[in-house]
């Protein structure tokens, strides 16, 4: 037995829900995949599996190579869209002028410090695309879930819990039996791990390329800027310091390739301002969509920037919105109310 073989064979079951018609293949191979990033690369090319793009990267879908996500996730609606595909304007504001403007907001924005017993709340409407054997990606629908995230230090097992589908899920590690958990860091961003980076854009810069690692199938740079603007990316949802946002918009301010889209739309039918770039190797761009007036964060979109075996330029391979963000003391809490 191999040990991808032995490692899916001590996964748990979920004991909450049972997952809809239909998804067990798709979560098997989302799992096997996550089971594959933690399988040191020791196999030959012949065993290794075929590289391909990496989905469903929303900021609320912290960590990734560490968490098992079945039975979490739900495939969203794929739409196609024609916005000039994030053209600065001639003559009006860059990408780095807006960046700067949007950092400047955010460290003037008053924030409450999250405590470590307790938990952050998110809500948010989700759309994703699911894979498919002959390489295209299957339509869904758009999803509103809410999550808890824990904020404890760790290391903990349990990392969050999902509703959405009138069901409630837990998150919780991959790794087998014996594992101690997962403990806060850069695969589980809590209020306090946020609060100890550096506050300065350029020291920040320098920690998250430390951080990451380059994700299969994004562009071989080796200066990773690709996967260190989607590692912020996956960072902007969460509720941190003003100090540590303002940071995060200062460092992709100096990221190469990074644009500023003129008129972009979330999920929820908000249309606001982004910042995008491209990865050139998957030929996918990621936006990060702002309010036009306030500024605020309103959440993200992959779309493909040319035609392929996956869909046709334009095609929406997932996207968020954030609702809501708040702090509460238990799971099952929403925000203005009890325990449920």
């Amino acid at each position: 037995m191999t040990e991808r073989e032995e490692l899916a064979r001590l996964l748990p079951a979920l004991p909450e829900r049972d997952l809809p018609a239909g998804r067990h293949s798709h979560h098997k191979d989302r799992l096997m995949q996550l089971i594959d990033d933690r399988t040191p690369a020791t196999a030959s090319a012949s065993q290794s599996r075929p590289t391909r793009p990496w989905l469903l990267r929303p900021a609320v879908w912290m960590p990734t190579a560490a968490l098992a996500l079945a039975g979490a996730l739900t495939v969203g609606l794929i739409t196609t869209m024609d916005s000039g595909y994030g053209v600065e304007p001639s003559g009006g504001e860059t990408a780095v002028v807006l960046l700067d403007r949007i950092a400047d907001v955010a460290a003037k924005t008053e924030a409450t410090p999250v405590r470590d017993d307790q938990l952050v709340y998110i809500k948010s409407l989700d759309a994703g695309a699911e894979y498919q054997e002959d390489g295209s990606y299957k339509p869904g629908r758009l999803t509103e879930r809410e999550a808890w995230w824990s904020q404890e230090p760790g290391p903990v097992k349990q990392l969050a819990l999902f509703y959405e589908g009138g069901g409630y899920s837990p998150l919780r590690e991959l790794l087998p039996p014996g594992s101690p958990g997962i403990p806060a860091g850069i695969d589980r961003p809590t209020y306090q791990w946020l609060a100890s980076l550096p506050t300065d854009p350029d020291e920040l810069l320098d920690e998250l390329y430390r951080l990451t690692r380059k994700a299969q199938g994004q562009e071989k740079d080796k200066e990773k800027a690709q996967v260190v603007f989607d590692k912020i990316g996956e960072l902007l949802g969460k509720v941190m310091p003003p100090r540590t946002a303002a940071a995060l918009y200062g460092a992709a301010a100096k990221l190469p390739g990074v644009k500023r889209v003129e008129d972009a739309v979330d999920p929820a039918g908000r249309h606001g301002v982004a910042i995008r770039r491209v990865d050139k190797r998957s030929s996918w761009a990621t936006e990060w969509i702002f309010d036009r007036d306030t500024l605020a964060y309103l959440g993200e979109r992959t779309y493909l920037t040319k035609d392929s075996q996956m869909g046709r330029k334009g095609t929406v391979l997932e996207e968020s919105a954030i609702l809501q963000r708040a702090v509460v003391d238990e799971y099952r809490q929403r925000p203005g109310s009890g325990a449920k």
